[in-house]
């Protein structure tokens, strides 16, 4: 099978940008790692990016409005709330999330 030129161009390596890699440790470390302990919730249970990593993409996407999670308590929270409202929406999207990260992170959102 050949392959179909399309207007003669072709792609080259250097056009396309590999993703970074979501780092938990060392250089660029912009994600908290998974607690270990499944019972932890908030802030201690890991999982999401660290305030230095929204930082870090919010300089590189001007423009962004990328928040870090809300990890207040939900009783803690007035109903209404600006906040209250983005963790019942997080938690809505979330809900279908089974890998260890996710779980993490709708821990730390007290999902």
């Amino acid at each position: 099978m050949r392959r179909k030129r399309i207007h003669g161009h072709r792609r080259r390596a250097s056009a396309l940008k590999k993703a970074e890699p979501r780092r938990t440790i060392g250089k660029g470390k912009n994600f908290n790692p998974v607690s270990k302990d499944k019972s932890a919730t908030g802030g201690a249970a890991g999982g999401g990016m660290t305030a230095k990593g929204v930082k870090e993409y919010k300089s590189k996407n001007p423009g962004s409005k990328l928040k870090t999670a809300v990890t207040t308590k939900p009783s803690k929270l007035k109903p209404e709330s600006k906040d209250a409202k983005r963790r019942k929406s997080f938690c809505a999207r979330s809900r279908s999330w089974k890998s260890e990260r996710g779980l993490a992170a709708r821990r730390r959102w007290n999902c």
